[in-house]
């Protein structure tokens, strides 16, 4: 079996399990594959973490899933050095917390105090976590899928801009169409009637062998300067429209240039594409720049989305020749 055709049993199994829901199959995946986080927001009851749970039952990997509260301790997600006596002696030892899993389910993350959050976030931009002045790695392979709803906000610890810029992408769920939601209902009924007969599961090497080969899909150099004046079309929005300057009031980081150009040699590679198009930049932009674009109090008050903002700057810069 080759990498590719991993891939798409990977896809196939997910998209019949999170029905309705192909393009957040496809960024989850996409997570997977450019090795980031994600941050996902949707409305209670969207398959946020039934999601998450279809992915890790296909590949061959450990799943965690952290339900973050508001009583929650950062040694509750990294673990703990616990003391035990063994002939008279004191012993040390650590004892590891969920976030050594490979895939972890960081449920409505913005509940959490910013002492844990802070813990989580060197997990994600480090790929280690530190303990007693002791630090331990994490698994190579590791992706956390961080949840937050949107209509509570009451209790909650909102993540800084700061934070929000290490997650790869920002991915809204929304509701399906009637069809979809009518075969949900089906699959829900089957499933308490039907035992799950055991499938072969993906290995962790395939993966690994997926993201090598996006390693070389080739971004040319028109491709590469239309990312960057994307980016650069929020940092000096005047250069390009009134309009835009009135509405953006912070830009897109460095972080955010890397993150589009990842998602879009994944987005290629999945496609069965050896080279990045604008086509492929267009296809991922928003849910790369949808967390990083900080607007500014007048739009905050208009009521514009950031998605709104992201069609104008698609519409102002234009597309390599």
């Amino acid at each position: 079996m080759t990498a590719r055709e991993s891939i798409e049993i990977l896809q196939d199994r997910m998209n019949k399990s999170i029905i309705g829901q192909e393009h957040i199959v496809e960024r989850f995946i996409m997570g997977l594959l450019a090795d980031g986080n994600l941050l996902v927001e949707g409305l209670p009851g969207l398959a946020k973490t039934r999601a998450v749970h279809s992915m890790a039952d296909v590949i061959d990997a450990t799943f965690s899933r952290i339900q973050f509260t508001p009583d929650l301790l950062p040694l509750d997600v990294t673990g703990e050095e616990r003391v035990y006596e063994e002939n008279g002696k004191r012993i040390f030892r650590f004892h590891k917390g969920p976030i050594f899993g490979n895939i972890i389910l960081a449920d409505e993350i913005n509940r959490a105090p910013a002492k844990v959050q802070s813990s989580m976030l060197e997990a994600m931009e480090e790929r280690q976590v530190t303990v007693a002045g002791q630090t331990f790695k994490l698994p190579k392979l590791f992706i956390v899928m961080a949840t937050q709803n949107p209509i509570e906000q009451e209790g909650t610890y909102p993540l800084s801009e700061a934070q929000k810029d290490r997650f790869l992408m920002h991915v809204k769920i929304t509701y399906g169409n009637m069809e979809s939601e009518l075969k949900i209902i089906r699959m829900v009924q089957e499933e308490k009637h039907k035992e799950k007969s055991p499938k072969e599961k993906i290995s962790q090497e395939m993966i690994f062998a997926a993201r090598d080969e996006i390693a070389q899909v080739k971004l040319s150099d028109e491709v590469g300067r239309y990312i960057v004046e994307l980016v650069f079309a929020t940092r000096y929005p005047l250069r390009y429209s009134k309009q835009l300057s009135i509405m953006i009031d912070v830009g897109i980081s460095p972080r955010g240039s890397l993150a589009l150009s990842q998602c879009a040699g994944v987005h290629a590679w999945m496609r069965g594409r050896s080279q990045v198009t604008a086509e492929d930049v267009q296809a991922v932009i928003h849910d790369v720049f949808r967390h990083r674009l900080i607007k500014s109090e007048h739009t905050r008050f208009s009521g514009i989305h950031n998605d709104e903002i992201i069609d104008i700057i698609l519409q102002q810069v234009p597309l390599p020749k």
